[in-house]
């Protein structure tokens, strides 16, 4: 489409974490038959004047030809390059001494390695005993390599204090070992698989003080409560729209999903191996996909009475908890 730029991401190799707070969702790590990358980006090459193809969707660099395939990336985007983001393979710093030096040849500065608490909370939310060492050695090959580690922490009730104890070490690698390390915390989205976290969300007043100077966001987070009467009068129906730059996110089944939430049925568009392009690209710039059909039934404040606790003080985001209300309508049908 004229002017359209498409930024496309394949699951091609899968993830080897199965992280409880995982906006996605959990899928099976399946590798792809031979040719499959240049089948999902050529798909759409007659419809995008720029398209950026990336090869992984849930960890990055996560095949062990990592090298040579940033370097296929490249070939399969078209008028476009693809970027290389503050994310990278934990599990492959931790096992891969030759990795960082990639990273850094490509122009990456910063790494973002996510905590959900200490040793037996974090291998826990990540699914994988040795996950908490297996960060704390990153962290420490990250430093050496010259590449500055940014620490986001996941926080709800049930891991707040040790969040504090996260940040107490971050404070001192900073005092003695790295400067430049960067420490946030957040409460994440509520879909996906961190929608199943609902009950143990933080209340926004549990915050720790010490907390709150390195809380991303703390000045728009809201109770559920006041979402909901900040809704209870928005008769406007969801709307999602992607104008200029679509980002399709790619499943190693082909189902095709946009990037706005998580990729589960209400969410698929269509499947690149049993549609036309053309029906399916058309579908794509329209939104003429089932979940945004949906949107137009419904408005925001049917969503929050229907859905929402008016007596709840967890913590969020407007954003957030509009998309979360939605799910759930979405669940519901």
């Amino acid at each position: 489409m004229k002017g359209k730029k498409l930024i496309l991401a394949f699951d091609m190799y899968g993830c080897p974490n199965r992280c409880l707070h995982c906006w996605i969702g959990h899928m099976p790590n399946v590798l792809p038959e031979d040719g499959a990358d240049d089948f999902v980006a050529s798909y759409f090459y007659p419809y995008f004047e720029r398209i950026e193809f990336y090869s992984w969707l849930r960890e990055p660099d996560f095949c062990p030809d990592y090298r040579q395939r940033w370097e296929k990336d490249k070939a399969l985007s078209k008028n476009a390059e693809p970027l290389r983001f503050e994310l990278s393979s934990f599990y492959r710093i931790a096992r891969d001494d030759g990795y960082i030096p990639f990273l850094k040849s490509v122009g990456v500065k910063k790494v973002q390695l996510s905590f959900f608490g200490l040793k037996e909370t974090q291998d826990r939310y990540v699914g994988r005993r040795g996950a908490y060492e297996e960060i704390m050695l990153a962290s420490e090959k990250l430093i050496k390599g010259g590449v500055i580690p940014r620490w986001q922490c996941f926080i709800n009730e049930e891991n707040k204090k040790e969040i504090i104890s996260i940040y107490e070490t971050a404070k001192r690698i900073r005092e003695t070992v790295c400067a430049g390390l960067e420490f946030f915390v957040h409460e994440g989205s509520c879909d996906g698989e961190n929608e199943k976290l609902y009950p143990v969300r933080i209340e926004k007043d549990h915050i720790p003080d010490e907390l709150i100077p390195v809380y991303h966001g703390y000045d728009k987070l809201k109770t559920e409560e006041e979402c909901c009467l900040l809704l209870e009068n928005d008769d406007t129906s969801p709307c999602f729209e992607t104008g200029d730059e679509i980002t399709l996110y790619v499943s190693n089944k082909y189902d095709v999903y946009y990037n706005f939430t998580n990729m589960t049925k209400p969410w698929i568009i269509g499947n690149l191996k049993e549609d036309e392009p053309d029906s399916l690209t058309e579908k794509i710039i329209n939104g003429d996909t089932y979940a945004l059909k949906k949107a137009k039934e419904c408005s925001w404040s049917g969503l929050a009475a229907k859905y929402g606790d008016k007596t709840s003080k967890k913590a969020f985001e407007t954003d957030d908890y509009k998309m979360y209300l939605f799910n759930r309508y979405l669940n519901d049908l």
